[in-house]
C-alpha cells in the first residue's frame, strides 16, 4: 500500500493547509489494525470541490501560567464533513504521530486530549472528532524565562467517504505576553473526568495469557457514564497494541475486556497494571482512569 503526503509549505506563519490528493493518490488505506476502506475509483470525486484544503493547522497561544509554563494548543479545523481520530482510534482509524523536531526550548511537554465522539462506520468502530479538534499543550521550557518555540509535524488520518493520510507541519514562538484563549479554556473544560471526580471507587485487572497475547478484564466500580458506555483500555506501552475493547454493566461495576498483542513480531511484553489507561465514554461524560489492582 503506498501512502501519499502533500502539504503546501508557506513560509512566516503558522497555518498549514493538507491539499487533497490528486488522482490515483487516493490509494485504499488503512489500517494499522489490519483492516482496509475499500475506496471506489471515483474516490477523487469525493473530495470536496471547491477548495483544496482537507483540514489546516494552527498554533493558539494561552499565555504563561503562574507556574511558568507556556500554555498553547494546536487547532485542527477540517473540511465539512470530515473527521479525524482521537489517540486510540478504534478498529480502524489511524492514531496521531507527533515529531516535534526543530523546537527550542522545550522542556516537558503534556497534551490535554478532549473527550472525542464513537463513530461507527461500516460496521467498525472508530474513536475521534469532527469538524474541529483543539489540542491544549503545555510546555515546561528547559530555560525559565526564555522564549519557547513548537515546531513540528503531525501525522494523521482524515476520513469522509475515503480515507486521505495526511501530514501537517507546524512552526510558531509561544507568545508570552498571550491572555488567555476561550479555544483552549473550552477544549481543556472538555476533558475526561478523572477518576476522582467520576466517584470511580475501585478498579482492578485479571490478566490472562491467550494464543497470541494476553487477555485483560477490567472490574471499575463507578456510577454510569451515561447511554450505552464505550471502554478503551490501552496497554501504555510502545511494544503493545490492544484490540477492540467490549464493556458490560452490571450495576455500579462496568467490566471492560481486551487482548494486548505485541507491536511487532517475538513473545509479548510484560504488562504493568500501573500504566494501563482505561477511558470510559458515556453520553453524560467521559472518565480517564490511569491504572489497575491486581483483581
Amino acid at each position: 500500500m503506498t501512502e501519499y503526503h502533500t502539504q503546501l509549505h508557506r513560509p512566516g506563519t503558522a497555518k498549514r493547509p493538507v491539499t487533497q490528493m490528486a488522482g490515483t493518490a487516493v490509494a485504499a488505506l488503512t489500517a494499522l489494525a489490519g483492516l482496509f476502506f475499500p475506496i471506489a475509483t471515483q474516490a477523487q470525486s469525493a473530495l470536496p470541490s471547491g477548495t483544496d484544503a482537507l483540514v489546516e493547522v494552527e498554533i493558539l497561544d494561552g499565555g504563561v501560567t503562574a507556574d511558568g509554563t507556556y500554555i498553547g494548543a494546536l487547532r485542527l479545523t477540517l473540511a465539512d464533513g470530515w473527521k479525524t481520530y482521537w489517540r486510540a482510534p478504534g478498529d480502524a482509524g489511524i492514531p496521531p504521530r507527533f515529531s516535534w523536531r526543530g523546537s527550542r526550548n522545550v522542556g516537558e511537554m503534556s497534551m490535554t486530549w478532549p473527550s472525542p465522539e464513537v463513530f461507527s462506520t461500516s460496521g467498525y468502530r472508530t474513536i475521534g472528532y469532527h469538524d474541529q479538534l483543539v489540542l491544549p499543550i503545555e510546555v515546561t521550557p528547559a530555560q525559565p524565562g526564555r522564549a519557547v518555540r513548537l515546531k513540528g509535524r503531525m501525522e494523521l488520518g482524515i476520513c469522509k467517504d475515503v480515507c486521505v493520510p495526511s501530514e501537517l507541519s507546524f512552526d510558531h514562538q509561544l507568545d508570552a505576553k498571550a491572555g488567555r484563549n476561550p479555544a483552549i479554556v473550552a477544549a481543556l473544560a472538555s476533558r475526561p473526568y478523572s477518576a476522582r471526580e467520576a466517584g470511580v471507587r475501585a478498579a482492578s485487572c485479571r490478566l490472562k495469557p491467550t494464543k497470541y497475547g494476553i487477555e485483560v478484564e477490567a472490574r471499575i466500580t463507578m456510577p454510569s457514564a451515561g447511554g450505552t458506555e464505550v471502554a478503551v483500555i490501552e496497554p501504555g506501552s510502545p511494544h503493545l497494541y490492544a484490540s477492540e475493547t467490549s464493556a458490560k454493566r452490571s450495576g455500579q461495576i462496568l467490566v471492560a475486556k481486551t487482548e494486548f498483542l505485541p507491536a511487532s513480531s517475538g513473545s509479548i511484553a510484560s504488562v504493568d497494571r500501573s500504566q494501563l489507561r482505561i477511558t470510559v465514554l458515556g453520553s453524560k461524560h467521559a472518565v480517564d482512569i490511569t491504572g489497575c489492582t491486581a483483581g
